[in-house]
């Protein structure tokens, strides 16, 4: 009898650690969610080259999927929804229109972790995080008051949030950094990803005598354009030279691995806990590259000087003296504009010459 009893635990004992080991052998799903195409070469494409990363730095132990072209709208409930009920893990929003509908689903499913791209909505199981863009929109700045001639430089803006407000200015102030009597016209699409309305606003800004553009939307569109006229862009979230050639000055590239690849560390750690992630060029989330040809050399060095006091802490796009559209100083010498001044703005600095849509 005891013997039996000895094999019957044994055996137990033996299933329960094959049942454990099952587990640590079955990957980490993870799924993200997509405003566009990811052959937007912007915006989600980036997002999905931080996908591959993290399919490359983990190999088996993780398993990826992704659903595109999910507008900001209720319906996107039904996709967060659909993924969590599914069994994944950990589920990414790439989008700030999925704020709401994501943490809805997350209150019904505590034991999912949720993270959303440039919201602010936190849970115990629901995180935000995003990469300083407007560090790279200060730099393409720096580059485009080095090389316009006209002193008219042209925003094809995509929606008029905080976030993107935050890159014009940045931008405005990097080109008035070199070259102080130099203007910014914004022409907004509403939209993140439409080529057409894309095309029809850079050729909109040319038009009014800009001859130097960059873009807060997805598509090639604007680079594009800028070639066809003679003008000159930029690549914006990626490398956007195969569509430009070299009209594209540079490219503010983002990188969403060093992001996507410690949340699953920590996920997997059983470590993960909600914060906000903000990163920029000190932690590789951002860069400039993929100079043109046509910038000079020591146009390039200041350029890359100025990344390298970004990456040090030592330079900061809003560091004042800083100054509203209206001219009053909102910044004073010696001050930084905090993050959470960051987060809400709302207006435009002194050298923008449109205005913000109500």
């Amino acid at each position: 009898m005891f013997g039996i009893r000895s094999k019957l635990l044994s055996c137990l004992a033996a299933g329960m650690m094959f049942s454990l080991a099952a587990q640590a052998a079955e990957p980490l799903k993870a799924a993200f969610v997509y405003i566009g195409p990811t052959g937007d070469h912007g915006w989600t494409y980036s997002h999905d080259q931080g996908r591959k990363a993290l399919e490359a730095r983990y190999g088996s132990a993780v398993q990826t999927t992704f659903v595109e072209n999910v507008p900001e709208t209720a319906d996107s409930e039904r996709v967060f929804r659909d993924l969590a009920q599914k069994g994944y893990k950990v589920i990414y929003g790439t989008s700030f229109g999925y704020m709401n509908q994501m943490e809805k689903v997350a209150r019904a499913f505590p034991k999912t972790v949720f993270m959303h791209a440039t919201g602010y909505k936190t849970a115990p199981n629901l995180g935000v995080y995003d990469v300083r863009t407007y560090e790279g929109a200060y730099l393409l700045g720096v580059l485009a008051g080095k090389m316009s001639k006209s002193g008219k430089l042209g925003v094809v803006g995509s929606i008029p949030i905080p976030e993107v407000i935050r890159n014009i200015n940045a931008f405005t102030l990097g080109a008035r950094s070199v070259n102080p009597s130099t203007q910014t016209r914004v022409v907004w699409v509403n939209s993140w990803f439409d080529p057409g309305k894309e095309r029809e606003a850079a050729l909109s800004l040319l038009s009014q005598g800009a001859d130097v553009l960059m873009q807060n939307t997805d598509s090639p569109a604007v680079v594009q354009a800028a070639k066809e006229k003679g003008a000159l862009a930029f690549g914006w979230d990626s490398d956007m030279s195969k569509f430009g050639g070299d009209a594209q000055l540079a490219a503010s590239e983002l990188n969403w691995a060093p992001i996507y690849t410690s949340a699953v560390a920590e996920i997997k750690a059983g470590t993960w806990k909600p914060a906000h992630i903000w990163w920029g060029v000190k932690q590789g989330a951002l860069d400039i590259g993929h100079f043109s040809p046509l910038v000079p050399a020591d146009v390039k060095a200041l350029v890359l000087a100025r990344r390298d006091g970004l990456r040090s802490g030592k330079l900061h796009p809003f560091a004042g003296p800083v100054k509203d559209q209206g001219g009053k100083v909102f910044v004073a010498a010696g001050k930084v504009y905090s993050d959470a001044d960051l987060s809400k703005m709302n207006f435009y600095v002194q050298g923008v010459a449109s205005d913000i849509p109500k």
